[in-house]
């Protein structure tokens, strides 16, 4: 009965890939190398030792019982895999796998009694999985979720005539701009400014202090701050950028690094209700301040 074995010290499906390969060859029923074979290996070794070994196949003839060319072809894999080992690199995941009828044998039967070694060179070896046809699995990096932070339900100050001022926080307002995610837009609600001015009312500055304390404890977040006007179609005056401008101008003024706040005004160009509104709950919504998360 005709067969074909195959042992490997490496399986891996590298064909049609820019690998390099030496061949060595055996006397039939013999998986020691004789003098001429062993040299011409020994001498491959000296001039590639910074090489890197990717797989060992070991084949055999005809000749004598499967089982017996079985066993064959795993002592001459690991006789030339025993030379090696120490002199080289080698990969470490040593297999040795049967390719049964797979090996297409030459009609010249001492081209069948060999082993193959395959080996990427030095200067490849950063492309070793890209040459081999390897797909790395994609690396997942843990990120430790955000501590939480308390912030505080109000702030009190202390005027110059000896009374004191206090403004109340939304705290789960601030939760909620320090947790956004980038490109996430929020509108700061309660944000009032005097009748055609860009000055904050007083019973609004707590919502000053709000964005502040979020960027004073996220020193990662970026935002935008956009300014945004109802009822007139054009702004004239730019007052949608002036007013968040004021408010950047106030978080700088309070030591945030400028490069983290950007401001913009849209004037009436992006409303949530029609202009004309029909109603002050219409006008009150487009006349607005927003924020967007630039990076977290």
């Amino acid at each position: 009965m005709k067969y074909r074995i195959l042992f490997a010290l490496l399986f891996i499906s590298f064909w049609g890939y820019s690998q390099l390969q030496f061949t060595v060859f055996f006397e039939t029923n013999k998986y020691q190398l004789n003098d001429r074979e062993d040299y011409k290996l020994q001498s491959w070794i000296s001039e590639n030792r910074n090489n890197k070994v990717v797989a060992i196949h070991g084949f055999t003839d005809e000749d004598g019982t499967t089982s017996s060319n079985d066993a064959l072809a795993q002592k001459r894999v690991k006789a030339i895999f025993e030379i090696i080992n120490g002199k080289m690199p080698i990969r470490e995941d040593f297999k040795t796998i049967s390719f049964g009828e797979n090996f297409n044998q030459s009609k010249n039967k001492a081209d069948n009694r060999k082993v193959t070694i395959y080996y990427i060179l030095e200067k490849d070896l950063a492309r070793e999985n890209e040459i081999l046809g390897i797909k790395e699995a994609p690396k997942f990096i843990e990120v430790a979720p955000k501590a939480e932070i308390n912030y505080p339900d109000k702030m009190v100050f202390e005027n110059p005539n000896g009374t004191t001022s206090e403004f109340k926080l939304d705290v789960e307002f601030m939760k909620k701009v320090g947790n956004a995610t980038v490109g996430e837009k929020l509108k700061i609600d309660n944000l009032e400014f005097m009748i055609n001015t860009f000055a904050v009312v007083n019973e609004s500055r707590g919502k000053l202090y709000e964005l502040l304390l979020v960027l004073q404890h996220n020193p990662q977040l970026k935002i935008e701050i956009q300014g945004h006007l109802c009822c007139m179609p054009v702004d004239r005056t730019d007052l949608s950028t002036k007013r968040a401008k004021a408010i950047y101008s106030f978080l700088v003024a309070n030591q945030i690094y400028p490069p983290r706040l950007s401001y913009k005004g849209f004037g009436s160009s992006q409303p949530i209700f029609p202009i004309p509104e029909k109603n002050e709950a219409e006008r009150a919504a487009n006349r607005r301040v927003e924020i967007v998360i630039v990076a977290n």
